[in-house]
């Protein structure tokens, strides 16, 4: 391809609206071009990018025996009603209707569809397992899209979902899926880590994500130095320290408190940690007024108690609601007035013997002393894990110290079980004829979020510099002459290239070769090769590997052999990507 008839619309500057590195150069180099909130254009660089990462996907998908279908974007409402999810997926689920009054939604994910569609497909237990896949638009609409592609409205995801006879057979899938997803993210150069994760409205007994380590993370990783445990911060376990020991404070029963409402303004008035404090947390679940009682130090972690609670909507309580329950905001403590409506929950890291200090249910005051167990029993509360994990807490394994990363989400799989299977009635007949109800796999991968997440991993001060397999071009070649004849004897080269399979732009543009330099190493191309004064007169190429910035000059005699000298180049490149992958299928 010549760039004289490519489109290559690279700007010096960053956009107003990007803050991390792979917004501002995807749209510095060229790949893509914002339409409105979270909405995004891809320009001809950008698209070979993504098509690429498709490549690597499919290939993988369709060497582990899955089948690749494609669905309709649009999906009625019936389907996501009958699996209870259309109430449930909130505000981010865009719902429209069509000029008969029926109700649609853009797909934000496919379970239900492919349901419907795979439903009268099995029949027998020979017919499965089935591994079924697509590579589609999705769309969710994000309250607050951010940074580019990593986060947006529209976009590209793989999904795949499997079918099983048993809980073995989506055991054995689910592990091939887990190396599939390995390899895929190797393959396009991204080092992931496989960690224990929430499913969320997906449901199901199992699940992990697929994460990248990077500061821009939205989500946090807690990771084990001693076992590999790996986990997302809204999953993990918090266990009791056996080492750790409080030192109660000492004090008058009632103490005046005035204007101190939250925990580090108590601590700091009385001298003392945050810990030996009683948390309350008054949130309504569902139509259900629930009270949370954390030691000071920690923070509630929602995910688990909707979880715990089976509830859609969690937020906190307002003004009147708690002043009908007979609570003080700020000041409640376990010795606030009984009530029929309100569900109390004690955080499991909490000690029922230990005493705390916690709001005295009065405004501006507290009191010390007091130990959980002489105001609920057993059977009045709830007793379980429903705080948020914090570096440094016990691994749930082996109890080493775990610390915390910050991680962008490439890839999430997800034990499925029977809960869309039971939902959509699909049962097939078993080896004795009996009718089974079949049980599922759902692994889904963000291909949009890939390529971003790439250049978070692969940027420096010039701009990217991208893997061998998903380059928008394997080398970029910049011609340095002016007369016709030099021209032609450069063009004999970049048709040998291309003759010999190599994915070449040719960069004839009429500009300076600084302007054409900066350009090749903003976009990132792998190998730049310059042909110049010292081609034109010695016969020499200038190669310059962009990832490491090493220049070499080399001499050549023939076409034949440059085209050696690189392919030999992108061999070498393209089989150190090899040994990852290899390494990753482990």
């Amino acid at each position: 391809m010549k760039a004289s008839a490519y489109l290559i619309p690279t700007a010096k500057e960053d956009p107003q609206d990007a803050v991390v590195a792979s917004h501002k150069l995807m749209m510095r180099a060229g790949l893509v071009r914002k339409s409105a909130a979270g909405l995004y254009s891809y320009l001809p660089l950008g698209l070979r990018i993504l098509k690429k990462i498709e490549g690597i996907v499919r290939s993988e998908m369709d060497l582990a025996g899955a089948l690749e279908f494609q669905l309709p974007i649009l999906t009625p409402s019936e389907i996501w009603k009958e699996s209870g999810r259309w109430d449930k997926m909130g505000k981010e689920m865009f719902r429209l209707k069509d000029r008969h009054d029926n109700e649609s939604c853009l797909g934000p994910t496919h379970e239900e569809s492919f349901c419907v569609l795979v439903k009268p497909m099995v029949r027998s237990y020979k017919d499965l397992p089935i591994n079924v896949y697509q590579i589609h638009t999705k769309f969710r609409d994000e309250i607050r899209p951010r940074f580019g592609v990593i986060r947006s409205r529209e976009f590209t995801m793989k999904d795949a979902y499997s079918f099983h006879l048993d809980d073995e057979s989506l055991d054995k899938t689910y592990q091939t899926m887990r190396k599939t997803y390995r390899r895929i993210f190797a393959g396009m150069g991204l080092s992931t880590i496989p960690v224990q994760a929430d499913s969320g409205n997906m449901g199901g007994s199992a699940s992990e994500e697929f994460m990248v380590v990077s500061p821009i993370g939205e989500e946090t990783l807690t990771i084990c130095p001693s076992c590999q445990y790996s986990g997302n911060i809204e999953k993990t376990p918090v266990i009791l320290n056996p080492k750790s020991s409080k030192q109660p404070f000492v004090g008058s029963e009632k103490i005046h408190t005035p204007a101190k409402k939250t925990i580090t303004e108590v601590a700091e008035f009385l001298k003392t940690k945050e810990e030996n404090l009683l948390k309350a947390v008054a949130l309504w679940a569902d139509g259900t007024y629930v009270l949370v009682f954390l030691e000071g130090d920690r923070e509630l972690n929602e995910n688990k108690l909707k979880n715990h609670l089976g509830c859609n909507e969690l937020r906190p309580m307002g003004p009147k609601e708690m002043e009908t329950l007979g609570l003080v905001p700020g000041f409640i403590g376990p010795g606030f007035p009984k009530s029929v409506n309100l569900k109390v929950i004690i955080d499991s890291l909490i000690d029922w013997n230990f005493a705390y200090i916690s709001g005295a249910n009065e405004v501006d005051y507290h009191t010390s002393g007091i130990q959980i167990s002489k105001f609920f029993k057993d059977d009045e509360v709830s007793k379980i894990d429903v705080s948020q994990a914090i570096e440094g807490d016990p691994c749930p394994n082996c109890g080493t110290g775990l610390t915390a990363e910050k991680g962008i989400e490439v890839g999430h799989i997800f034990k499925l079980g029977q809960k869309y299977s039971k939902a959509f009635d699909i049962t097939v007949l078993n080896d004795k004829g009996k009718s089974t109800t079949t049980t599922m796999g759902c692994y889904g991968i963000g291909v949009n979020r890939c390529m971003a997440t790439v250049i978070e991993q692969c940027n420096d001060d010039k701009g990217i510099y991208w893997p061998v397999s998903i380059a928008p071009f394997t080398v970029c070649l910049v011609s340095i002459a002016k007369n016709p004849e030099d021209i032609a004897k450069i063009e004999s080269i970049y048709k040998a290239l291309v003759a010999a399979g190599i994915e070449v732009l040719w960069d004839d543009r009429d500009l300076g070769p600084g302007f054409k330099f900066k350009d090749s190493e903003l976009i990132g191309f792998p190998i730049r090769l310059t042909l110049g004064k010292g081609f034109l007169e010695k016969g020499e190429i200038t190669i310059l590997d962009r990832k490491s910035m090493v220049e070499e000059t080399v001499p050549f005699t023939t076409n034949e052999d440059l085209v050696g000298k690189l392919q030999n180049q992108i061999q070498a490149l393209h089989e150190t990507l090899k040994k990852e992958v290899e390494q990753a299928g482990i």
